[in-house]
């Protein structure tokens, strides 16, 4: 069910928003214990919110622009009086104090809040297989992983098991679980939607954005949630386009590039490189103009990442030290060892890797060897980007180099799986906005993601192009039946 069939629903009275919000709740309970999807249900929440919609229909009032839509968040966003957890045993009793800004806006614009769905710890990951509440299923394959760190919220959507949730993108985080689950992924331009709220990973790269089944949904959610924010210094002050009054305009003459270096790097699967390309001339038969593009450092991103995000990990988990909150181990004879055992036993070993590395990377002696090199790597990435955006408007790539991997596959193995991240972190090194759509599927019938990425603030662009290609492909409309 998307957005409009839900509105249809309520609006020719088939049932309530009580009643659908319930149907929600009986099809999580079934189905969810084989994905793991949700950590955490708020029925009363839910009930109150679908209460208030049912009333304002009831006495034939304006409705708000999401009313009675449900929604799940991702459970590194908070939820005030939710606990909000990272999927982490450090914030595993940690109930935020407050809403974050996207979440509220969602509320004020009528929608019903579900749940919190899971995710890798700290969204550092790009499978949730790391989460304290045990790794999600694919819907599609409950063998293989619904990609990270964002996966139980693609999870949910390809499952049903809500309408349309939000996650957070880092290097990929939406973008990569929404390939890899057949539903659309978008991650807004840096400083389009405030992270006020968000529990930070890596704070010049991380965003929120939505997961939904449909590419006007998508637009709808990011209306609903984008704008200035006083309480984010980093959030952008400008205006907030329309993203669903052009979402049907014509694509025609509309110049789109491809990238490269992304369909010539080796670990590019064969069936999603020609899924890919079948996109490609799709879109040339709707009027779209094709140019090859060189992005010369794009492949340097997944290095330039790796050093940039666990360095702002690294200092922003420091504030986790058992004293204020968070995770604290028994008594120990002093400070020292007191903060020192809590970080060992609340963070996981994705999580102290990943700070390590960033410790690492900034300390006295390596600093300019590392993170000063890889921030003009990022500036360069980002030039390369201004360059192309001089030739074309939007430039294509994959989502993602594969379609789901096994579980397990790569635990043991955490270089090839960063290598999950390849063709989405240059997309945040350089604060663009990008989103995945579904463009086909594989001999095993998973779901393969087509990136389609624009210029800063030109939502509305990948938005347009990206729905005229979903309209005629219709890819979803002859899906593989999931597996749950």
């Amino acid at each position: 069910m998307d957005i409009k069939t839900f509105r249809r629903e309520i609006s020719n009275k088939n049932a309530s928003v009580k009643e659908l919000v319930d149907n929600f709740f009986l099809k999580i309970e079934s189905i969810d214990p084989k994905i793991n999807a949700y950590t955490s249900l708020t029925k009363k929440i839910a009930y109150s919110q679908s209460e208030k919609i049912d009333n304002l229909i009831a006495n034939n009032e304006n409705l708000p622009s999401l009313a009675g839509i449900p929604i799940a968040i991702k459970d590194n966003i908070c939820t005030k009086g939710v606990v909000t957890s990272c999927s982490s045993k450090m914030l595993q009793e940690f109930v935020a104090p407050y809403e974050s800004t996207a979440s509220s806006k969602l509320w004020s614009s009528g929608s019903v809040f579900l749940g919190k769905t899971n995710l890798d710890e700290f969204a550092m990951g790009s499978s949730t297989e790391t989460s304290i509440f045990g790794a999600t299923s694919n819907p599609w394959d409950i063998n293989r992983v619904p990609g990270g760190s964002s996966g139980g919220s693609a999870a949910s959507v390809a499952a049903g098991l809500c309408i349309a949730a939000l996650g957070s993108d880092t290097g990929g985080s939406i973008r990569q679980p929404a390939s890899f689950c057949g539903v659309v992924g978008l991650k807004p331009t840096y400083g389009r939607v405030s992270r006020w709220g968000l529990i930070a990973f890596a704070s010049s790269l991380d965003q929120i954005g939505p997961i939904t089944n449909t590419v006007a949904d998508a637009a709808e959610i990011l209306y609903a949630i984008s704008g200035k924010d006083p309480q984010d210094s980093t959030c952008l002050n400008k205006p907030v386009a329309n993203y669903l009054s052009e979402l049907d305009r014509s694509i025609q003459g509309i110049k789109i590039g491809i990238i490269e270096e992304c369909f010539t790097h080796p670990g590019l699967d064969p069936e999603v490189k020609s899924s890919v390309l079948a996109g490609v001339d799709r879109f040339k038969s709707l009027g779209a103009e094709i140019i090859n593009i060189k992005c010369p450092r794009f492949n340097d991103g997944i290095a330039t990442y790796y050093v940039i995000a666990p360095s702002e990990a690294s200092a922003n988990l420091a504030r986790y030290d058992g004293v204020k909150y968070g995770f604290r181990t028994d008594s120990q004879p002093n400070l020292l060892e007191m903060t020192s055992k809590s970080r060992a036993e609340g963070f996981g070993d994705e999580v102290q890797r990943r700070i390590l590395i960033g410790t690492y990377a900034l300390s006295a002696g390596y600093s300019d060897a590392y993170y000063k090199k890889a921030q003009k790597v990022r500036t360069l990435i980002r030039k390369d980007f201004d360059n192309a955006f001089d030739k074309v408007d939007i430039l294509l790539t994959p989502t993602c180099p594969t379609t789901a991997f096994l579980k397990g596959d790569f635990v043991n193995d955490p270089l090839s799986m960063y290598l999950s991240d390849l063709l989405t972190v240059p997309v945040n090194l350089a604060g663009l906005p990008a989103i995945s759509i579904p463009c086909g599927f594989d001999k095993n019938g998973l779901p393969i993601g087509l990136q389609l990425i624009g210029n800063v603030l030109e939502e509305h662009r990948i938005l347009n192009v990206s729905n005229i290609f979903e309209k005629d492909a219709e890819v979803m409309k002859t899906r593989p039946s999931l597996q749950i």
